[in-house]
């Protein structure tokens, strides 16, 4: 007998529009709740699926990119409560309206909060769903549409998650705040771990997103299914330029895009009591939340997840599995550094030919902002109930490698009550991790210990480097001189290693090689 308290996973819901129109009436909000219903028609409940969407008692929604950051803020104004007009939308009256704070692995984190909610009997049916519309937004604004997405339906959403910025006043100082800036920074800190060099090195990455632009390929909800062979990832051309060195374009998550998803939580005695077949049920087996040590300069190690690594421990450890037991992964894959740290935290070989991805990845198969692991937990959920039994695994990502979280699902029931692991314990242990001590006012010599490149259109703009300082071994951040020749220099000769000399100059820690 499974436990009537037993949280499960009962519908999803996807939509990836490439050709609609803008519109007033096509806003972030409604695109939500349209996949609000597919994930309510997905349960097959026999009160129906309107019904069932009355009885909605929480409404999570992912906060919408425009309400983040600055660079897409939309000219079409904003809605005041998400979470209250998609549940309008819906006709529910939930009792619990949440509008999160940004992050990727917010998601999988709303999924874990409301499992155990729904254990401990204090909610009764969940909806997590979350839309993107950059791409219809980016559209009207070319062509200068008057648009109105404004929409004031009273009252204020409860705000969930982390809403600390991901980086450091001394990294902001050397305009280091961006994902394009970071990742690249801890790529090249993987490649030096590897010992590889530039060449090899994006051979490898190219062969590793080659694996997702498959998956995207057969997925006809992806965005981008070119099927994008090694060699073209890995190769710079005019559709596939450099963003921040060691990336190219199709490394990079691709943000413009209208996407909508939407999962659907609740008990096994309500989905019985509203009559939902058993062959739409997906257990959460295990899972874990986490995060790693906050500011990426203060990090002990640039190649490494202590969180991943122990939020997979976890999830593991509550299902009473291993990672040979999963038979499909869907690792958060914004860029290539967070796939490859996943699957060596994970112990994922690079020669494992399980997928890593169900989706097809945040390049190929659309970067949605904070939703794309709802869109991952939803294909999840459809992966697992085509093969029933099966165990596959959900991780997600905020931040610069910061924000985690895990979850392990299947068909197959758990057994006993469910219960997991308080998230404090593990974060007590990532707390009591050593950090690099940074030095903020940097002179004399040091070493290259990781660097990137950002682009422009056609050129080098700047360069970054972390360091350590000869006399000290503390870590320092700088951006290279005003010189468009040293710029060249760092993409065309190894940065690791090499001897700088650092000190400050308007404000900033400036660096050339000696």
């Amino acid at each position: 007998m499974i436990d009537p308290r037993t949280p499960i996973l009962v519908g999803c819901g996807q939509i990836t529009d490439t050709t609609s129109l803008p519109s007033s009436e096509h806003s972030n909000v409604a695109f939500a709740a349209e996949a609000a219903r597919l994930a309510l028609a997905d349960t097959g409940a026999a009160i129906g699926a309107e019904a069932l969407g009355r009885k909605l008692d929480a409404v999570a929604v992912l906060e919408f990119f425009p309400d983040v950051s600055p660079r897409f803020a939309s000219p079409f104004g904003r809605c005041t409560n998400p979470p209250k007009s998609v549940a309008n939308r819906l006709g529910a009256t939930p009792r619990q309206s949440i509008y999160t704070h940004q992050g990727g692995n917010t998601p999988q984190y709303l999924v874990n909060r409301f499992a155990e909610e729904i254990a401990n009997g204090e909610t009764g049916l969940a909806l997590i769903c979350g839309a993107e519309l950059l791409r219809s937004t980016q559209n009207a604004r070319k062509a200068g549409l008057k648009i109105d997405h404004n929409e004031d339906p009273g009252g204020e959403p409860t705000r969930i998650g982390d809403k600390r910025f991901g980086f450091s006043d001394e990294e902001a100082r050397h305009d280091l705040r961006a994902a394009i800036h970071f990742y690249p920074l801890l790529e090249n800190a993987i490649r030096g771990g590897l010992k590889r060099d530039v060449a090899s090195h994006m051979t490898a990455m190219g062969r590793l997103f080659e694996r997702l632009a498959a998956v995207a390929k057969a997925n006809p909800l992806a965005t981008r299914r070119e099927g994008y062979s090694a060699e073209r990832l890995a190769t710079i051309s005019n559709d596939n330029r450099w963003i921040c060195f060691p990336y190219p374009r199709l490394m990079n998550s691709n943000a413009i895009i209208d996407q909508a998803s939407a999962v659907l939580m609740t008990s096994v005695e309500k989905a019985r009591e509203w009559g939902i077949p058993q062959d739409r049920w997906v257990f959460l087996h295990g899972c874990a939340d986490g995060t790693d040590t906050w500011v990426v300069s203060e990090r002990e190690r640039l190649d490494a997840s202590p969180a991943i690594r122990g939020c997979a421990r976890v999830a593991f450890d509550m299902a009473g599995k291993t990672a040979a037991d999963v038979a499909a992964f869907d690792l958060y894959s914004c860029f290539p550094s967070a796939v490859e740290v996943a699957m060596k935290e994970i112990g994922i070989a690079d020669d494992d030919r399980r997928p890593i991805s169900v989706t097809g990845g945040l390049p190929f198969f659309g970067g949605p902002g904070n939703n794309y692991v709802t869109h991952s937990i939803a294909e999840m959920m459809n992966v697992v109930r085509k093969a029933p039994g099966s165990f596959g695994m959900v991780t997600a990502n905020g931040n610069y490698l910061t924000k985690h979280s895990a979850g392990l699902y299947s068909t197959e029931p758990t057994k006993g009550p469910w219960r997991r692991e308080d998230p404090k314990k593990l974060q007590a242990e990532l707390d009591a991790g050593s950090k690099q001590r940074v030095n903020t006012r940097p002179s004399g010599t040091g070493t290259i210990e990781t660097y990137c490149v950002t682009f422009g259109k056609s050129a080098p703009e700047k360069g970054y480097i972390y360091g350590r300082l000869d006399s000290s071994g503390e870590r320092f951040v700088a951006m290279a001189a005003d010189d468009p020749a040293l710029l060249a220099d760092m993409l065309t000769k190894e940065q690791l290693g090499r001897k700088v000399a650092v000190g400050e100059k308007d404000g900033r820690n400036i660096f050339r090689p000696v």
